[in-house]
């Protein structure tokens, strides 16, 4: 088997398609939430904090030169805004998990009933237990 036959039997498996699916909505997911923090929840939690955008909180370790260049800073406001975004993001995951393992279970709970010929063989096996 060649390689480029072999890559594409790799590359079109079931799983690799998926993955590169979830992939890319979960990109999509990334800037929904970003936007979601950036846009909707940091601004009134700004507001309470003394109207000060939040993301352009820093520690400046060094101050910029007279050009504008060189600034050494901690963004500790842009840190705490991406851990408010992996707060959310875990949480629609999990809350998306939650619902797989229920539809999961609810098709688990219901058992498929036995074949014909071994209900034909319990009821001959039950009768000759009574000795008819």
């Amino acid at each position: 088997m060649s390689m480029m036959s072999e890559f594409k039997a790799f590359a079109m498996r079931g799983n690799v398609i998926d993955l590169a699916v979830g992939v890319v909505i979960g990109a999509a997911f990334g800037k929904i939430v970003t936007s979601l923090v950036n846009d909707v929840v940091m601004p009134p939690i700004g507001n309470l904090i003394g109207g000060i955008d939040f993301s352009s909180y820093k520690y400046v370790l060094t101050a910029a030169g007279a050009d504008g260049k060189g600034e050494v800073a901690v963004q500790y406001g842009a840190f705490i805004n991406t851990m408010i975004q992996f707060t959310i993001i875990a949480f629609a995951i999990f809350l998306v998990v939650k619902a797989i393992n229920r539809v999961s279970k609810k098709e688990e709970e219901a058992p498929t009933p036995p074949p014909a010929d071994v209900v034909l063989l319990t009821e001959i096996r039950d009768l000759l237990k009574q000795g008819k």
